[in-house]
């Protein structure tokens, strides 16, 4: 992909007077600059920057675990081996977190389908991989939602029937519903509110999850989510992948 720049070439015009000078702006030309394998580098700037660019890509590249198969995000229907571990390791991180600063637990997790970037490779797994499956910045948020906004939640799920990942989160869908929702192993009560681990994208209302917005409460981690993923990997020797059917069809 060729990447564009433009250059604004600005002309002023100025006035002169015995009192004051004004300036007006009275022409804007533009002129396309394209960046491509034409470029020639810069080899001073180049040589500056090649020892960082080493350190850097010894640590993205240095293994810290191992999975024995290949973890994706279509390796399911409602659910899959990458977006289930994704879930997991939020709510196993994130929980402690929370807990810690409001002495409150969290009752399930729900991401984006579309948040996951990159599959990772059955063998070693590096820091790298981490980058690959989050490029984005963001940050663990625990968003509080009535059982009526969780309703629309659940909603959400049927109507777009993706394995969008979930953790501490069961339900089945049938030909015009969902069905058997439980919340942390207990059945869902629309009567409670309810603490729900995402990101701060997706609470803002991002992929059309409007029902996070104005939620009761909102708790800001400050803990990134390739970060948990990143220190998850760090402590665990290999992924033990998890199918176990949280999001399924009743049929």
């Amino acid at each position: 992909m060729k990447i564009q720049h433009f250059v604004i070439f600005t002309t002023f015009v100025f006035t002169i007077s015995c009192k004051k000078s004004n300036m007006i702006l009275y022409k804007i030309e533009g002129k396309q600059l394209v960046t491509d394998s034409t470029l020639i580098d810069n080899q001073k700037i180049a040589d500056i920057i090649a020892p960082y660019k080493k350190h850097l890509n010894e640590q993205l590249d240095s293994v810290i675990c191992i999975t024995p198969i290949n973890l994706t995000r279509i390796d399911g229907r409602l659910e899959s081996s990458l977006g289930n571990l994704m879930a997991d390791i939020c709510f196993e991180l994130g929980n402690p977190i929370f807990e810690k600063q409001t002495n409150k637990t969290i009752d399930f997790v729900l991401f984006n389908y579309g948040g996951i970037r990159a599959p990772i490779p059955k063998g070693s797994i590096t820091a790298r991989n981490a980058f690959e499956v989050m490029p984005f910045e963001n940050e663990l948020v625990i968003a509080e939602l009535s059982g009526e906004k969780v309703k629309e939640l659940l909603h959400y799920l049927f109507i777009n029937k993706r394995a969008h990942p979930i953790a501490k989160l069961s339900l089945k869908l049938n030909t015009e519903t969902y069905q058997d929702v439980t919340i942390n192993d207990l059945s869902f009560d629309e009567t409670k509110n309810y603490f729900v681990l995402t990101s701060d994208y997706l609470q803002e209302g991002g992929d059309k999850m409007n029902f996070f917005k104005n939620p009761v409460s909102l708790h800001k981690t400050g803990y990134k989510i390739r970060t948990a993923i990143i220190d998850y990997f760090k402590k665990v020797d290999s992924i033990i992948p998890n199918l176990d059917k949280r999001f399924t069809y009743a049929n």
